[in-house]
């Protein structure tokens, strides 16, 4: 948990400077780059977290991985090496495409369903999400077949449930209770 507040207030910082220098959009495009390297590289992921390889090391790697950061992104990670926090650095990626999309009105629609969604679903998913928001949204499709069918919606700290194993549980709560 404290190493969440700690990514929010480096990705704030980072925005807020980022913003003032008219580089928001630039650093956001590197934090999504750092994000997805580190998210689909467990190896790279240990290599940060490590507390036996030294920063310089962290620092070089970083370097070497993404050459052509924008001048904002670098000096975050030099921030967060001197602090001895660049185990961050993945989660504070995370937090700051976050806050840039909400900065900019747009949020993301977590989508999961038990199978890849189709063109209908996708249509009927779109017209709940008319109802909870007015901000733009990007749809992230998230299969789970534990689900059955259905779908559940997240926006946000909104959920709608439409899945089947929900009903079924709901019919379970029901008739336990009788």
């Amino acid at each position: 948990m404290a190493g969440t507040r700690a990514a929010i207030r480096y990705a704030k910082a980072a925005l807020s400077l980022a913003s003032d220098q008219k580089a928001a959009e630039a650093v956001n495009k590197d934090m999504v780059a750092i994000a997805k390297t580190i998210s689909e590289n467990d190896e790279l992921d240990q290599v940060f977290k490590s507390s036996v390889i030294k920063s310089d090391v962290k620092s070089a790697a970083l370097a070497k991985i993404f050459p052509k950061l924008n001048k904002i992104s670098l000096g975050l990670f030099d921030v967060l090496v001197s602090n001895k926090r660049i185990d961050l650095i993945g989660s504070v990626a995370e937090k700051y495409t976050v806050l840039f999309d909400e900065l900019n009105g747009k949020e993301v629609a977590q989508v999961t369903t038990a199978v890849p969604m189709t063109k209908d679903l996708e249509i009927k998913v779109l017209a709940k999400i008319k109802e909870l928001t007015s901000k733009a949204v990007e749809l992230e499709n998230i299969v789970d077949e534990s689900i059955i069918g259905g779908f559940v919606l997240r926006i946000g700290d909104k959920q709608y449930n439409a899945s089947v194993q929900n009903k079924l549980n709901k019919l379970k709560r029901e008739f336990s209770l009788n």
